[in-house]
């Protein structure tokens, strides 16, 4: 019997360059959404877990306590905050999850969010850094640089792949389009994205804009539940295994086109979820740089090493292809709001599973993996989910 505690109810902004003022502001505009959702008030929540990396992108820290301000009736409920750069969001839906499992707790909110736009462009690839080990990797151009090296290696080895980079962008701009919550809804298409022009200039190494995810602002909200209590509610998400696995900080202790932490956490996940991946319907990946998702699909076991471009090219991750890959338009469309990001994917899956997903809806969708990461492949994690209601 699965006694995993259960997905019941979420709420998603939309991301991009918001008005909201704070990430005080991003919390209150989908709080209330997810309670709702889910059926419940603030005063049967046990505990919040706030995803936020922050790191110099806002003056406000403590952001735990900040969910109370944006809803009173969560005044006594004990709060935290969580930060596992790029996975931040995933790293609070784990702690929720294990105090549920532990029994000290019903029902839990889950929140992530991101300011990311008040500060000034020039300064985002240094706050960004502190994601990677700034001893070895510090670069002017941010995780661009890291990744435009991951890509440069990739290339040297395997030969270069930028139109099927550009296939990835152009797949997942076109996603895009049909998901309301996405920073970037336009399909701008394949010659456009696989083309260097003045609207779309190189960035770093072989990444072009194109290739590289937008700085977002937004929030997601999620209410976890006991599974006794799940099932006596309007829906419920059944997680089949959630895993996390962690590699080496620096790029330099280990192979940086292996992406080896990522693949164990698939492989933990599919053999604890008791499934293969020709079993799920949908995938979410962390498509932060197009370079990543096309590593991932090696990672996840779509693609021998240094094939994950056929994967691609083969149409087998289209929306009609044999399993969508970031139907909801991926970081690359969506957005990547750093403390957002893992929960906005998970609401995404939810959504897909739960039959919610409107224009993004894939058809009969029964079975969704998800995987977020923190770093250069560095914090890792898969999530295999299912309705269970």
């Amino acid at each position: 019997m699965n006694t995993q505690p259960m997905l019941v109810g979420w709420a998603h902004s939309r991301f991009g360059k918001l008005d909201a003022p704070d990430v005080e502001a991003l919390m209150r505009d989908v709080i209330d959404d997810a309670l709702a959702h889910a059926g419940v008030v603030a005063e049967d929540i046990d505990a919040v877990m706030v995803g936020v990396y922050n790191n110099g992108l806002t003056p406000q820290g403590f952001e735990g306590a900040l969910a109370a301000l944006a809803q009173p009736g969560l005044r006594f409920a004990p709060a935290m905050h969580v930060e596992n750069a790029c996975a931040t969001g995933s790293a609070a839906l784990h702690a929720a999850m294990d105090f549920i499992a532990a029994g000290r707790g019903k029902l839990a909110l889950v929140i992530g969010a991101e300011k990311m736009t008040a500060v000034p462009g020039r300064a985002i690839p240094d706050i960004l850094m502190s994601g990677c080990y700034r001893r070895e990797e510090s670069n002017p151009d941010g995780f661009a640089g890291i990744f435009g090296r991951i890509a440069q290696t990739y290339f040297a080895r395997h030969g270069d792949h930028s139109d099927a980079l550009a296939m990835i962008a152009a797949k997942n701009h076109a996603n895009g389009v049909r998901n309301p919550y996405a920073h970037l809804r336009k399909d701008l298409g394949f010659a456009f994205c696989n083309a260097p022009s003045e609207h779309n200039p190189f960035v770093a190494g072989p990444l072009r804009r194109t290739d590289c995810s937008p700085v977002s602002d937004g929030a997601a909200a999620m209410v976890i539940a006991a599974p006794e209590v799940a099932m006596t509610m309007a829906r419920a998400i059944r997680f089949r295994a959630r895993v996390q696995v962690n590699d080496f900080l620096p790029l330099a202790k280990r192979d940086p086109i292996a992406f080896e932490g990522a693949r164990r956490a698939w492989g933990k996940a599919l053999g604890h979820a008791g499934v293969t991946l020709g079993d799920l319907s949908l995938v979410e990946t962390h498509d932060c740089f197009t370079i990543a998702e096309m590593i991932e699909y090696e990672a996840m076991g779509l693609a021998a090493p240094g094939e994950g471009w056929r994967t691609i090219e083969e149409g087998v991750t289209t929306r009609d292809g044999r399993l969508p890959v970031n139907p909801s338009g991926g970081l690359k469309s969506r957005g990547h709001p750093l403390g957002a990001t893992g929960v906005s994917q998970h609401v995404m899956a939810a959504m897909q599973l739960a039959g919610e997903a409107g224009d993004m809806q894939i058809a009969d969708a029964t079975l969704a993996g998800v995987f977020n990461m923190g770093g250069a492949a560095v914090a890792n994690y898969v999530s295999i989910m299912e309705r269970a209601k």
